[in-house]
């Protein structure tokens, strides 16, 4: 086996990646790249029933999203392929011949009625349904008469005749009884491997060296544990790590929402927040830091650090997270997360340098970029209407003559409207009428963007640019001499 760290991340195409799926990638990922090591990808798609291209192609986006990059893969290549198990069925099948010529496995006639039958009798009998033995010591004059009924076998590997001990670098050392197991099927009659005799194959001879999953997979490894010892293959190092769960502790489910990347992607997650908080279910940082970048995970992930227990899923915990990195986060990778999902809410800005601007300006306000487009509507004519806290700011006594001085002191400058300028003209504009801070503030917010909080009024005048200033300020002055319930939307 290689000296060098090579892990696996091995997704069935079966739907969308799961978050607790999303997790194992990034562990092996996060181990892989601290290590200097070699990160795989390996397509199981041998559950011919439910594995779809359409699912692999998802999964594949969504780890390419998170920023997973693998070394190897079905798309990528490499030395050790192929990458699909689909694609890989002869060496199964060798691999499961040579076993059966070594007296480590015989072949198994039974059919599934049979087997069912032996199941129910044992349920009935109140003992561990196991496989009876029925095949174990068949002639070759047996199979043949066998085969010539028209039945087609499988493959079993003996059982084991002694205790199994899985060592753990989470779990420490796992002890499972020989009475646990009986002989095992390791290729059924259609010719394709079980899981448990695939994954042992494909991990010896891509020679991974460290084997990172959840702790779901843990009773697979007594039966890999055995397969890899049958083989001639010396076994990876394990590590199983917790579940994730809900925060009441019972299973992660959609019922309380997202659960898939996906679904994160849609809701404005970003990527390296979403990276960084899957980092801390069940990992912790030495320094017990929350908010972490993507290179500060690489080089202070450790798997002495993983917890064996459980992992609460905190949506509130996630927002929280992602807010951190909306704000700091490279402007230019939120704009670019950004762009897409405020065109899907139909805004169309083709001035890239002002939508650059409108970004950096309210990312500091928003937990999600779902929250842009309502965030960014007053940058917009006829994108928004008047809060109804505004109204009372935009019809106090002297508001239109405030916005009517304003105005034309603007009317009065060229030139583009810069943020410290319009600071200083809207305070020399308030000393002439006798007004400051709130009294001043306030009604000339809520006349530019209909709210009465938001970002600096500065910036938010230079971004929407001396002529739209000046029109919603006329606008306003105008609305004040409206009857009572008269519209003033913007």
């Amino acid at each position: 086996m290689t000296d060098s760290v090579r892990v696996r991340f091995a997704p069935s195409p079966t739907g969308h990646l799961h978050v607790g799926g999303a997790r194992t990638a990034l562990f092996n990922w996060l181990f892989a790249k601290g290590a200097g090591g070699t990160y795989v990808l390996r397509i199981e798609d041998t559950d011919i029933a439910r594995s779809t291209a359409e699912s692999e192609r998802a999964v594949l986006e969504d780890l390419a999203w998170l920023g997973l990059s693998w070394d190897e893969g079905p798309d990528v290549g490499g030395e050790r392929g192929p990458y699909r198990q689909s694609e890989r069925l002869d060496i199964y099948r060798e691999h499961a011949d040579r076993l059966v010529e070594e007296g480590k496995a015989f072949r198994c006639y039974c059919t599934d009625e049979e087997l069912d039958g032996k199941r129910k009798r044992a349920r009935a009998e109140e003992r561990v349904p196991q496989y009876d033995g029925t095949c174990r010591n068949l002639t070759a004059e047996d199979e043949e008469a066998l085969r010539r009924e028209g039945r087609v076998p499988s493959v079993r590997l003996y059982g084991p005749t002694d205790d199994v001990t899985v060592s753990d670098l989470v779990r420490g050392d796992v002890e499972f009884g020989k009475e646990m197991m009986g002989d095992f099927i390791i290729m059924r009659s259609d010719g394709r491997p079980t899981y448990n005799f695939a994954v042992v194959v494909d991990d010896a001879l891509m020679e991974i060296t460290h084997v990172i999953r959840a702790e779901d997979h843990l009773p697979n490894t007594m039966r890999q544990i055995m397969v890899y010892e049958a083989l001639g293959y010396d076994p990876p190092v394990f590590a199983h790590v917790s579940l994730i769960v809900d925060k009441d502790r019972s299973k992660l489910s959609k019922r309380r929402g997202a659960t898939s990347v996906a679904e994160f992607r849609e809701e404005g997650i970003l990527p390296g927040a979403l990276v960084n908080y899957l980092a801390l279910l069940g990992w912790s940082h030495p320094e017990g830091r929350d908010v972490l970048a993507r290179g500060e995970l690489v080089e202070s992930f450790s798997l002495e650090r993983v917890s064996p227990s459980a992992a609460a899923f905190d949506e509130d915990k996630l927002l929280w997270i992602n807010s951190h990195h909306i704000r700091e986060e490279p402007l230019d990778t939120v704009v670019g997360l950004a762009r897409p999902l405020v065109e899907a809410a139909g805004y169309d800005e083709p001035d890239d340098a002002r939508f650059r601007g409108i970004v950096e300006l309210v990312r500091e306000g928003i937990d999600r970029l779902t929250d842009l487009p309502r965030e960014i509507a007053f940058f917009y004519d006829g994108r928004y209407e008047v809060e109804e806290d505004a109204r009372g700011p935009l019809s106090g006594d002297g508001a239109a003559a405030l916005f009517g001085a304003l105005a034309a002191r603007l009317e009065g400058d060229d030139g583009p409207l810069e943020a410290d300028g319009f600071t200083a003209i809207l305070k020399g504009v308030g000393k002439e009428q006798g007004r400051k801070g709130r009294d001043l503030y306030m009604p000339v917010r809520a006349a530019l963007t209909g709210r009465t909080h938001g970002p600096s009024l500065g910036s938010i005048a230079a971004l929407l640019g001396r002529e739209r200033v000046i029109a919603r300020l006329f606008r306003a002055a105008a609305a004040v001499a409206r009857p009572p319930g008269g519209n003033q939307s913007a």
